[in-house]
């Protein structure tokens, strides 16, 4: 089936992180943190920490490293508490955002997202408020050029809902949350290497921003990232 196109705003969004390594080993840690602290420090049983020790290796971070944190969130160090928060909110032209944090001060965190919407455009919303029009699933995105028809039969047959194909070639696998490292390995095996994988917030619908609009949302969305109890940010804007 047809879907939005999606290439562009993925390398539009990995030369930015790519821009901000510091920031992205921030979060790689954090996620390590809190992953091992509620699942355990074995990443053979906990999927959560799996995933998170393989985000922080594409992001070059070194082994000794990983692992130090691993421990020290396992209770063989001394660490910092994290709590983790999202909050919801409307950005340019009504847009949703959902802004994942972390953080061992909600007040400070709080009002540092809250200044941010407002300053440049945007709006805290109320738990609830724009969550409905996202789907929590697992995301795998594969490059143009991929055959769609040998990775729909790979993924449908690991336990994929849907496959979808972009209208630049993008294809874009979806499955439940919970299959998602099944799903992965089955295409990893049959000899596909993903430019995405992830469990993420999908949003069910996109709303179109040009020009100035588009500017203004990118800036807002510069300025979350730039928070530093900021970890994920998710939103249904096509700009």
């Amino acid at each position: 089936m047809a879907g939005h196109s999606k290439w562009a705003n993925i390398q539009h969004r990995k030369g930015r992180q790519d821009e901000k390594r510091g920031k992205i080993w921030t979060r790689a840690i954090r996620e390590i943190s809190v992953a091992a602290r509620t699942g355990g420090g074995d990443p053979a049983m906990n999927p959560r920490l799996r995933l998170a020790i393989e985000k922080a290796k594409a992001a070059n971070m070194p082994a000794d490293r990983i692992k130090y944190n691993v421990d020290k969130a396992s209770g063989n160090l001394e660490g910092q508490a994290l709590e983790e928060i999202r909050y919801e909110g409307y950005g340019i032209g009504g847009a949703a955002i959902i802004i994942d944090t972390m953080t061992d001060n909600k007040v400070r965190t709080v009002a540092e997202v809250r200044h941010a919407l407002s300053k440049y455009g945007g709006n805290m919303g109320t738990e609830g408020s724009v969550a409905f029009q996202f789907k929590h699933c697992g995301q795998i995105i594969f490059a143009p050029g991929t055959s769609e028809d040998k990775v729909m039969e790979v993924a449908l047959e690991a336990g994929a809902e849907d496959v979808i194909a972009g209208d630049d070639g993008a294809i874009e696998v979806l499955c439940a949350a919970p299959d998602f490292e099944a799903v992965k390995q089955a295409l990893e095996s049959a000899g596909f290497t993903p430019e995405v994988a992830e469990v993420t917030m999908r949003p069910e619908n996109m709303i179109e921003l040009s020009g100035e609009d588009a500017e203004r949302m990118q800036k807002l969305l510069d300025v979350l990232e730039d928070l530093d109890d900021v970890q994920d940010i998710f939103h249904n804007a096509a700009l």
